[in-house]
């Protein structure tokens, strides 16, 4: 129990139910305060339902026009992209209902992990891309997906060794990008003239 004994200790993926606790405490106490706890539920209900609602469709914009449209000749195809942005959203919407079946995860680790996949994946291109004229289009996909692969490698296959292998997946990942596109830039092509010479014109402009 808590210190005042109104609410049980709450652990682990149950520690994010605690609003849900509280407007429970709440609508014991009487009409006001039943209607305050509506409120609040509403609204987290409301926020819910807001970030989902943007991230699918983000992500089947992503996939129909971003990704599909740069192998697609026929631009114009407007049937293709909804199809394709419609197959993507039901995707994704039954791996997230998949994820949520099971009660013991918890929104925390969900969102630090994918997290760390961004910041693996997308964190080294940026610094690299930005401050080192070297970098080409080949190192910036190896370290994408180096970084990328690497979260899950690190999470799922070494991290549960623990010890000094218990760290945040993001670290080693990230790491493990920058050294590929270092190696990886350094053994093919450099960049183009024209885009070495936009670097060092953007760099005097500092």
């Amino acid at each position: 129990m808590s210190k005042v004994g109104a609410l049980e200790m709450l652990t682990g993926s149950n520690s994010e139910t605690i609003i849900v606790k509280i407007s429970a405490l709440l609508s014991q106490h009487g009409v006001i305060f039943a209607l305050l706890a509506g409120v609040i539920l509403a609204g987290i209900l409301a926020s819910t339902m807001s970030t989902s609602d943007s991230q699918l469709l983000a992500a089947s914009s992503a996939v129909s026009s971003d990704l599909l449209g740069a192998f697609r000749k026929d631009s114009s195809n407007k049937n293709g992209s909804m199809a394709a942005a419609r197959i993507t959203l039901l995707v994704i919407s039954v791996v997230a209902a998949f994820i949520a079946r099971n009660p013991d995860s918890s929104v925390f680790a969900i969102v630090s992990f994918a997290w760390a996949g961004f910041g693996a994946a997308f964190g080294p291109v940026v610094l690299f891309s930005l401050f080192w004229k070297r970098t080409n289009k080949w190192g910036a996909l190896a370290g994408m997906v180096c970084g990328g692969s690497m979260v899950f490698i690190w999470k799922y296959l070494i991290r549960p060794l623990g010890g000094i292998w218990n760290i945040y997946e993001l670290l080693p990942a990230f790491l493990i990008a920058c050294a590929a596109i270092v190696i990886v830039s350094l053994l093919t092509p450099k960049p183009s003239k024209e885009i070495e010479e936009e670097f060092d014109r953007v760099a005097q402009m500092k």
